[in-house]
């Protein structure tokens, strides 16, 4: 009672609610919710968790956004340049991305079964994993910085000078910003999206101002160009590590980290956290070998289109956030409930997640469509450039709805622990479909960027389907981790 009392802040509806091992679950009529409970409630609780992720995340896009923005005063090789180190880093951060899938799923799992140590135990192991994965991740991209913007595509010398330049200086910081990611994702587990709220957003604040600092070299500072957006990036991410370890630090939080409780690695949590992480880790490298095909295909077509592209995909990134935010509340709800044996919880919650994430979705997706090329030209106001947007953010307003769905229930499964599933999905829609199919439209129907675009929207719509009939099937209910 004591654990419950210091930690109030945390309380959900599912507290209220019976463990599944006393009851019998099937006896439980479908749509019936527990006594005390309403659908109020849940959706308090879906909020509750979400709100604070979609902000981060949202900030955090914005915060790419103002980079690109910033950098493509530049001009157009600038926008190339950034635009073609993207892929490669998040190439490098598949391994302990994957891992932090595992920790969530398992710190939502204890959350919900009332194991305080375990989950703690948790994001010790996993702090330690996500040490090792990115210091090696880390020196493999800072020595083969040019050959992988070379991969990607750099077509020009100056494209390639800076495109190299920049994923260097990221790759200093890359620890940093994946211990960051480590300790959010055990946070978000336990429903504490809050705090890397906070901390990213002061993060993101000071990056802002060190673009406009150091890109043009503003009051006095040097100008260093597309090198002092990404100078500002890891000053910003390395700023939000030293807030994150302060918090987990102070004993008073659900999640705290003491050093003297020791970080001997255990197999059994390991073995736990890699379970779930290793299909997400596969997953992750499917999607990672597919959209770099994918990038590639799209960069042969000349600076402007890639530049366009570049764009529009930042702007469809930030749309991400409204399902990734929702995807978080269903990740934790899901794993809590199933922590507490009460799958009918789990379903109760996820029905209502995609209901509030697809009603917001809808709304971007026609801001979208009638103003996506002012939106476009904050970027860059090159009327070539703003005349192609303006038609793919066509394309951009048209997949929010599918992209949505697909993002919370797939968030779902991952907190039961279903991550195979998503990653043999992730093989057919995002390795095979999109790709393939852009390349056909392209070299075959000559239908340029325009076609590259109408392939994104089947890999959405084809994803979106199989993620769907995967949830209706039930088997995430019965999964052991």
């Amino acid at each position: 009672m004591e654990t419950v009392k210091k930690f109030k802040s945390y309380s959900l509806a599912l507290d209220l609610v019976e463990d599944g091992r006393d009851i019998q679950i099937e006896d439980i009529k479908k749509h019936q919710l527990p006594p005390k409970v309403t659908s109020k409630s849940l959706y308090s609780d879906i909020v509750k968790i979400a709100w604070p992720s979609v902000v981060e995340l949202t900030l955090t896009q914005l915060a790419s956004m103002v980079d690109l923005m910033m950098v493509g005063g530049l001009g157009a090789w600038a926008l190339t340049s950034v635009g073609l180190t993207v892929q490669p880093k998040f190439l490098l951060m598949t391994f302990f991305m994957a891992m932090n899938v595992g920790a969530t799923a398992m710190a939502a799992r204890y959350k919900g079964a009332g194991e305080q140590e375990k989950a703690n135990l948790i994001l010790r192991q996993a702090l330690v994993l996500t040490l090792i994965f990115s210091a090696v991740s880390s020196i493999i991209g800072y020595v083969y910085a040019e050959k992988f913007i070379l991969f990607m595509g750099a077509a020009e010398e100056k494209t390639l000078q800076g495109g190299t330049q920049y994923f260097k200086i990221q790759m200093i910081g890359f620890p940093f910003m994946a211990l960051t990611s480590t300790i959010t994702a055990t946070l978000r587990g336990v429903g504490n999206s809050r705090t890397a709220m906070i901390y990213n957003l002061a993060s993101n604040v000071v990056n802002v101002i060190l673009n406009y600092l150091l890109i043009e070299g503003n009051l006095g500072f040097p100008r260093l160009e597309v090198a002092g957006a990404s100078l500002a990036t890891i000053i910003g991410q390395f700023l939000a590590f030293a807030f994150a370890l302060i918090y987990i630090m102070r004993g008073d939080q659900y999640l705290h980290l003491r050093f003297n409780d020791g970080f001997k690695p255990d197999p059994h949590t390991l073995k736990q956290i890699v379970a779930i992480g290793a299909p997400a880790m596969l997953e992750q490298l499917l999607m990672r070998a597919g959209v770099i095909i994918y990038v590639r295909t799209i960069a042969g077509l000349g600076t402007v289109a890639y530049a366009v592209h570049q764009v529009c995909m930042n702007i469809q990134a930030m749309s991400f956030m409204n399902g990734q935010g929702f995807a978080v509340s269903a990740t934790s709800l899901t794993g809590q409930s199933l922590g507490k044996n009460r799958p009918d919880m789990a379903h109760a919650y996820v029905h209502r997640t995609r209901r509030l994430g697809m009603s917001v979705s809808i709304l971007l997706g026609i801001i979208f469509i009638f103003w996506g090329g002012k939106i476009v030209s904050l970027y860059n106001d090159d009327p070539a450039i703003v005349s192609q947007g303006a038609r793919i953010m066509m394309f951009v307003g048209f997949t929010q709805p599918l992209q949505s769905s697909q993002f919370i229930l797939a968030g779902s499964l991952r907190g039961a622990g279903d991550t195979r599933a998503t990653a043999i999905i992730t093989f057919i829609t995002v390795l095979l479909i999109r790709p393939f199919l852009a390349m056909y439209l392209i070299n075959a129907w000559n239908m340029g960027l325009d076609g590259a675009w109408f392939a994104f929207i089947v890999d959405q719509t084809i994803r979106s389907a199989l993620v769907l009939i995967r949830y209706n099937s039930g088997k995430w209910k019965t999964i052991n981790v």
